[in-house]
């Protein structure tokens, strides 16, 4: 009797316990309600002079079609940024279309005459004053405009001071995300875009590019040495092609509307471009607006989540190792382009 109520105690004290664990067990946040929580001190507005507002053709049922792109800040892509402004306040850009839908691959828009396989007439004339840029401005030296913090290979390191003219110490932090990067030996955020980086011979990390995440956009180009005005964009719709990082300028983000990109119908000619017998399967792009210069009710309202903050490092953090309910197994490491950055709407 006594053997049976000690084993009866044992059982007992046994699953007592473990009741009481599972019911005071703290359960993980997932990472959009690390998001929703967020302060609003870590949120960060986007310039109006930052956003491109496109009109598509409305679709087959007669619903509108409008995409906003935040344009790159600085110190990335800038000469192809300044002739993405001008092309827009020439309004070249209106009356054009989407040419080419590569599945998983990418969307591109531009002139349907200008450097087209299938071009049937004359191009647009471009505006006056465009920059031409060099193949080394892919590139950027860094400076303390890049987060705070870096994730190299297996851990984070966080740094003081930057570029060539200045003191630079590089500390390490506890360990919070892991990124596998094969394209760069470092990443990092610059006002909230994903940046690759590399080391300069005896030295820290000096230089920088955006990363072909999904979403991003990038300027079209010919064969090296041209390396594109802004006249034909595309957006990255698939598994992000980051073997096209530092061979093409990349100058911003589709942060609303990509759906009616990614939806597009395929082109079945080369590259993903529609044939001529296609041609009723180009979307037309009705208008394209710096955000500034539309009627201040008109404007839209972005913000996006600090890379700075705090809260970005534990949203980071928690995409690397899910430990919210429905995940079994945390995957212990992310790539630069699994990392969004939240972007979100805010009233005028």
């Amino acid at each position: 009797m006594r053997t049976m109520l000690l084993a009866a105690s044992a059982a007992f004290a046994l699953s007592v316990p473990l009741t009481a664990q599972e019911a005071t067990k703290p359960v993980a946040l997932a990472p959009s309600e690390i998001v929703a929580a967020a302060p609003k001190a870590d949120w960060v507005a986007i310039p109006a002079e930052d956003l491109l507002v496109m009109t598509l053709a409305p679709d087959a049922d007669g619903k509108p079609r409008q995409v906003v792109i935040q344009l790159m800040p600085a110190p990335f892509s800038q000469g192809w940024v300044h002739n993405i402004r001008l092309f827009a306040r020439a309004k070249w850009y209106d009356g054009i279309s989407v040419n080419r839908v590569q599945d998983n691959y990418v969307t591109q828009w531009g002139d349907p005459n200008y450097d087209n396989p299938e071009a049937t007439g004359k191009p647009k004339p471009l505006p006056e004053g465009l920059k031409v840029m060099g193949e080394a401005e892919y590139l950027t030296e860094l400076n303390a405009s890049v987060s705070p913090f870096l994730w190299f290979r297996d851990h984070r390191i966080a740094y003081e001071g930057f570029g060539k003219s200045g003191s630079v110490q590089l500390r390490p932090v506890p360990r919070r995300a892991n990124f596998f990067d094969p394209y760069s030996p470092i990443v990092t955020f610059s006002n909230g875009f994903p940046i690759g980086t590399a080391f300069a011979p005896n030295s820290p990390p000096e230089i920088g590019w955006p990363t072909h995440c999904y979403g991003m956009v990038g300027v079209g180009r010919n064969y090296s040495p041209d390396t594109g005005s802004g006249a034909e964009l595309y957006t990255v719709i698939g598994h992000a092609p980051r073997h096209l990082d530092r061979n093409i300028a990349l100058v911003g983000r589709v942060i609303e509307g990509m759906q009616h990109l990614s939806s597009l119908p395929r082109g079945s000619g080369a590259l993903g471009f529609y044939t001529a017998e296609e041609a009723g399967k180009r979307t037309p792009i009705l208008s394209v607006r710096v955000a500034s210069d539309l009627a201040a009710g008109e404007q839209p309202k972005f913000e996006y989540l600090s890379t700075e903050s705090d809260t970005f490092a534990t949203y980071a953090e928690a995409i690397v190792n899910r430990r919210d309910p429905f995940f079994i197994v945390p995957a212990g490491g992310a790539d630069i382009c699994n990392i969004r950055v939240p972007v979100r709407r805010v009233a005028p």
